[in-house]
């Protein structure tokens, strides 16, 4: 049932949102376990950066606030790499809470502007 009202609310969203190549939009997955962060332009249907918990060399659980604010960093860092500065932030129907609000801060932190 959660999983349900997940995705209706993550579809109502994406309606309202879309990335474009000036300002690509920054997609958030959280499982239990991990997080996950992606930069995408949905016009071109590209995968810019992404950055998680379950990369090898991420070195800490990935189920915390902490290492989500890293994720969002990571994610910053790589974004600013490839010359993007402002995104649109898709929290994919979770809640503006925990570890959603962590990778905000920490991308926002790292120079991100949305």
């Amino acid at each position: 049932m959660l999983k349900k009202t997940r995705l209706k609310k993550h579809r109502r969203v994406r309606g309202k949102i879309s990335g474009t190549p000036s300002c690509p939009r920054l997609s958030v997955y959280r499982s239990t376990k991990h997080i996950y962060a992606q930069i995408i332009d949905d016009v071109n249907a590209v995968t810019l950066a992404a950055a998680s918990t379950a990369e090898k060399d991420f070195g800490m659980t990935g189920g915390n606030k902490e290492a989500a604010k890293k994720v969002g960093t990571m994610i910053a860092e790589r974004a600013l790499a490839k010359g993007i500065k402002t995104i649109v932030f898709d929290r994919g129907g979770y809640q503006y809470h925990g570890r959603v609000a962590e990778l905000a801060a920490g991308a926002r932190e790292a120079g991100l502007e949305f």
